[in-house]
């Protein structure tokens, strides 16, 4: 691929402003020799002002996602993509959530331009288990792991049933749900189903892949080893 086309995919301007990058000398190898858009350079020698080149295509990244931030591109307000790099919105192909989670859900969100990856998570026949954390107004009745657990909690205007999902009692206004779907705001119709009203919701883990330390707001990309703990849903 010509580094013009390479960098405009990346997000770093259109071709015609790539190609003044080039002209202005901005674009370097390694050891900061000019390049020229003809010229064939891999990948990890490019450098742009100095700094080198964003991840390639295939790029799968995970987010610390704060509340009050939408997933979504054009939304007004604060967007996740506000928390990564300008570039990564103009990447071709798209960056896209993997998935969503609502303004006011915190947690780990996904982000991929590998399509066949981003449908091997969310495929219903993935199963993939996604770890929520809920704060609750009132105490949990004591009822509710049982009828998550059941198969047949219906909720309002659906007309299938739930998977079975997992409730682990932290303390009486606090629980730890293990879903195998992602039903709209699933999580807290849950728990409205129960008369109760879920005051915070944060995710932790989604497969084997947890937040690990990262820094609400902060995001990292993954390697082999995350995207296999990842898919490993045991």
């Amino acid at each position: 691929m010509k580094l013009v086309k390479l960098l405009a995919n990346l997000g770093y301007g259109s071709r015609k402003q790539v190609a003044w990058m080039f002209r202005e000398g901005r674009v370097t190898d390694a050891a900061g020799d000019v390049l020229y858009a003809d010229d064939q350079v891999g990948h990890d020698d490019v450098r742009v002002d100095g700094e080198p080149l964003d991840p390639p295509q295939g790029l799968a990244l995970m987010l610390h996602k704060p509340a009050g931030y939408t997933c979504s591109t054009k939304d007004t307000g604060r967007l996740v993509y506000d928390l990564l790099p300008p570039r990564f919105r103009l990447r071709a192909p798209v960056l896209s959530t993997v998935g969503r989670l609502d303004r006011e859900t915190s947690g780990l969100l996904l982000f991929t331009d590998d399509g066949q990856l981003l449908h091997r998570i969310i495929s219903p026949k993935a199963a993939l288990p996604k770890v929520y954390e809920a704060m609750l107004a009132q105490p949990l009745r004591g009822d509710e792991a049982t009828l998550f657990a059941s198969g047949t909690l219906m909720l309002e205007s659906e007309t299938t049933p739930l998977k079975p999902a997992a409730l682990e009692v932290i303390d009486e206004t606090h629980a730890r749900l293990t879903l195998t779907e992602g039903r709209y705001h699933q999580v807290r119709r849950m728990f409205a189903a129960t008369g109760n009203h879920v005051v915070a919701l944060h995710r932790s883990r989604v497969g084997g892949l947890a937040l690990d330390g990262l820094a609400e707001g902060d995001w990292r990309a993954l390697d082999a080893a995350d995207l296999a703990a990842l898919m490993d849903a045991g």
